[in-house]
C-alpha cells in the first residue's frame, strides 16, 4: 500500500499498539463476538508496561501511515502469528495485507515452511483469502467466557534466490 511505512516496534509504540488492539476488537470484531466476548478479550484496564514488554519480545513490526500506527502484527520464531490487527479508522486501505506479506517474505527469509495463526471469526475470511486454510475451531475460555476461533495454517513456497546445498 502506499504511504504505509512498516519498522520494528519501539517502546514508544506500547499506548498507540494497545489502542489498535484494543479498537481493533471493540469496533471491528464486534460484528461478530458478544459484548461479554469482546470486554474478556479487549479489557478497559491493561497493564500497558506488561503489553510493551509483551510486544517488544515478539518482535512486533508496526504500520505507519502519516505518523500514527495504523496496524501491527508478530512472527514468531516457529511461524506463528500472535497478533495482527489494524485499527478500524484505515481499515480496507490494504494495511492487513501489507503486514501479511512482511510477515510471509520474513519467514521465507528464516527458511520457515508454514505460517499458522488462530484467526477469530472477524479475521478468518482474511487469512482465507491469503492461502491460509482452517485447520480446527477452538473455543478457547477467557474469564470463564467461550470465544470462537480456528486454527489456521500456511504452507510457503521456499525462496527460490535462496542458495541450495
Amino acid at each position: 500500500m502506499a504511504g504505509v511505512e512498516l519498522r520494528a516496534y519501539t517502546d514508544d509504540d506500547a499506548a498507540a499498539t494497545l489502542g489498535v488492539f484494543q479498537r481493533a476488537i471493540r469496533e471491528t470484531a464486534s460484528r461478530d463476538y458478544t459484548p461479554e466476548q469482546i470486554a474478556v478479550w479487549a479489557p478497559e484496564e491493561v497493564d500497558t508496561d506488561r503489553w510493551a514488554v509483551r510486544r517488544a519480545g515478539a518482535g512486533t513490526v508496526v504500520a505507519v501511515v502519516d505518523g500514527a500506527v495504523a496496524g501491527f502484527t508478530d512472527l514468531g520464531e516457529d511461524g506463528y502469528i500472535d497478533m495482527m490487527f489494524v485499527d478500524p479508522a484505515y481499515a480496507r486501505r490494504g494495511i492487513a495485507t501489507t503486514l501479511l506479506e512482511h510477515v510471509v517474505s520474513a519467514a521465507v527469509g528464516r527458511g520457515l515452511t508454514q505460517l499458522t495463526v488462530h484467526a477469530s471469526l472477524t479475521a478468518k475470511p482474511f487469512f482465507a483469502r491469503h492461502g491460509f486454510v482452517v485447520e480446527a475451531q477452538r473455543f478457547p475460555v477467557r474469564g470463564g467466557v467461550r470465544l470462537t476461533n480456528f486454527d489456521m495454517r500456511r504452507v510457503l513456497e521456499p525462496d527460490p534466490m535462496a542458495e541450495r546445498p
